[in-house]
């Protein structure tokens, strides 16, 4: 027995979705087994809260603990720890909803929603409003597309977001180095810049506003300076924030004056910037010639040997009669 593409496609889209639906089994299994768990140990701490001596503040002690609980059974974060949460959201997506400014889980969990929802409908839809008519094979490919385009679409415009913080900040950076300056300058101590920056400024450095005010609240709450800025100087993969964030470390370890490695740093980076305008302008020339070839050339050719074309046509037309 032969069998066709068109079947082998038919039978892989029916594997897959067998698995997809093997995989939501399993997931609604382990939470009907959590929801259950959850029941249980609150009819255990009822058992054990509830006497015959009951006082108002216990039972007020009880409401307070099954409130608390309810967030966690409401929104089932324990789904991003599960080997199909962790394949559908990665650690490379993670760093993408961090890029943007979602650090929580809360945003992680809807990425996950919107990923597994997006694969669903978008085939789902493909195949109510464009099937009819067509090939088989084509079908199967139309579906193969929308579930594809649905799975990544998410991750896609993470991506287009993230990029347009990191542009960002590359044009926060040399104004956050010369507040900074500025600050130290007027005597303030490196945490205290900090936190002028980070509360103060914050309208205008949006990005690393935010990102300062995260580093800010993980040091107040003990972390080091280092462990504190390690997320400022890794997340936005940017080598010169990255030797920023080296020297205030190597500052606030060892002290002394920061105003003389900033100027440093300052000028170093506004060189590099210039060097990178000088690259992008030299690559815009290139790319106008072919413009000018295209657009400007046949009308310079049209304005100048245009009266000579018309003279030798004129002249041809006199010679014929």
């Amino acid at each position: 027995m032969t069998v066709t593409s068109d079947q082998l496609a038919i039978f892989s889209l029916a594997l897959l979705a067998l698995g997809l639906m093997a995989g939501a089994g399993a997931l609604i299994a382990a939470e009907l087994r959590r929801t259950r768990s959850g029941k249980v140990i609150d009819r255990a701490i009822q058992q054990v809260v509830t006497t015959p001596h009951d006082s108002k503040t216990s039972v007020d002690s009880t409401e307070e603990l099954s409130t608390s609980a309810k967030p966690d059974i409401e929104l089932p974060f324990h789904w991003l720890d599960s080997r199909i949460g962790r394949a559908l959201v990665a650690n490379e997506d993670r760093n993408l909803i961090d890029q943007c400014g979602l650090p929580s889980k809360r945003a992680q969990l809807v990425f996950l929603v919107t990923r597994i929802f997006l694969a669903f409908l978008l085939p789902f839809l493909a195949y109510v409003l464009w099937n009819a008519g067509h090939p088989q094979r084509t079908a199967v490919i139309v579906l193969a597309v929308a579930f594809v385009i649905g799975f990544m679409a998410p991750k896609w415009t993470l991506g287009r977001f993230a990029a347009k913080r990191r542009e960002r900040v590359d044009q926060e950076l040399p104004l956050f180095i010369d507040l900074l300056r500025l600050l130290q300058g007027v005597g303030l101590s490196l945490d205290q810049s900090l936190q002028i920056m980070a509360s103060d400024f914050s309208h205008v450095l949006r990005v690393l506003g935010y990102e300062l005010t995260f580093a800010n609240n993980q040091y107040s709450r003990g972390r080091s300076r280092e462990h504190s800025l390690q997320r400022l100087a890794t997340l936005h993969k940017n080598e010169n924030l990255r030797g920023l964030v080296s020297l205030l470390v190597q500052v606030d370890k060892h002290g002394g004056a920061v105003q003389e490695p900033l100027r440093i740093f300052s000028d170093r980076l506004r060189e590099h910037r210039r060097s990178e305008m000088k690259e992008k302008i030299g690559k815009i020339t290139v790319k106008m010639t072919a413009v000018m070839v295209t657009t400007l050339l046949p009308a310079l050719v049209i304005v100048t040997a245009g009266p000579a074309f018309l003279a030798i046509f004129r002249s041809l037309g006199a010679a014929a009669k």
